[in-house]
């Protein structure tokens, strides 16, 4: 198959990240597919992806949905566990994934993972992403690895949902001072650069990070200066914080944030010392966006519910 037209598979392709990673391939004529456990969701590629269903449960025919496919762009993953999903089943699911790709011959394996994983981490977020790289580089497929952080972009949820709480809460609370770091990425970046890797030939582990670090106070300044709105900025103790996401989450019936996220927050692990990746700066971003932002919550849990609607935009 020539490089222009050769098929290629992104997971969750009606979703968020697979999105615009699919969107880059159409645009550039490639044939795609999308193996995803929302067959039913509204898209807006009209006809354009194939969808197969994930068959975790059915190893061959997972296998066969792969058939004929050069490069698997992977961003299959779950936030945090909860009674309808878990990481431990996301990580034996992804390496089932792995496994087929291999016995259906792809070529490539394009892996969305996240800074700082270890294996011997306490928080299972960092942990199960670190035994997935391992599980992919011992695999024997070719392989690029994008650790990216927070990703932004009009489906996102973080950014959003912090945008929300500045509009409608009196005061916005941080985890402890609010001095550890962060540093987003726009998720159209991420996609470009995980097409960009797809096309390569060499191993590759690469943090996917974008060209503005800011602390956690400083984002939710930045946010708040950006959106037109004065809240007083609190330091909290890591459980009061938490408890007052919980009340958040279950007014809005969700999860807003988990232990995990705040311990992975406060001990850095959304930072790296490394060059940016992307290009697209958060503050252009926001303020572009700021007239929608933060209007509406957005949901993580109603996402996983609803099976049929698109992603809304912010």
């Amino acid at each position: 198959m020539s490089e222009t037209h050769g098929l290629h598979a992104v997971t969750g392709a009606f979703g968020y990240s697979g999105k615009y990673i699919a969107q880059r391939l159409l645009a550039q004529g490639r044939r795609v597919i999308t193996l995803t456990n929302s067959t039913d969701r509204a898209n807006t590629f009209g006809g354009r992806v194939p969808i197969f269903p994930f068959h975790f449960d059915r190893p061959e025919e997972l296998t066969r949905s792969l058939a004929g496919v050069e490069v698997l762009y992977n961003t299959y993953w779950v936030r945090f566990n909860h009674k309808l999903f878990r990481h431990a089943d996301a990580v034996r699911n992804t390496l089932i994934l792995f496994e087929a790709a291999k016995q259906a011959g792809v070529r490539r394996v394009v892996h969305v993972s996240i800074t700082n994983p270890t294996e011997d981490s306490p928080l299972e977020y960092f942990s199960g992403k670190a035994r997935l790289e391992r599980g992919l580089i011992e695999s024997g497929l070719a392989y690029a690895i994008l650790r990216p952080t927070v990703l932004f972009g009009k489906e996102d949820i973080l950014i959003n949902n912090i945008a929300w709480m500045l509009r409608h809460l009196p005061l916005f609370g941080l985890f402890g001072d609010g001095s550890y770091k962060l540093q987003p990425i726009y998720v159209d970046d991420l996609a470009a650069l995980a097409v960009q890797l797809g096309g390569t030939e060499e191993n590759a582990v690469i943090n996917a990070i974008g060209p503005e670090t800011f602390t956690y106070r400083e984002l939710a300044a930045t946010i708040a200066r950006l959106i037109g709105v004065r809240r007083p900025l609190i330091p909290l103790p890591p459980a009061v914080g938490y408890a007052a996401g919980r009340l958040v989450g279950a007014l809005m019936r969700d999860v807003t944030i988990t232990r995990e996220e705040i311990a992975g927050l406060m001990a850095g692990l959304l930072y790296v010392d490394t060059p940016p990746t992307g290009v697209t700066r958060l503050s252009d971003w926001i303020a572009a966006h700021a007239d929608t932002l933060g209007r509406r919550y957005t949901s993580e849990l109603a996402r996983r519910r609803d099976r049929a609607s698109a992603y809304a935009s912010n």
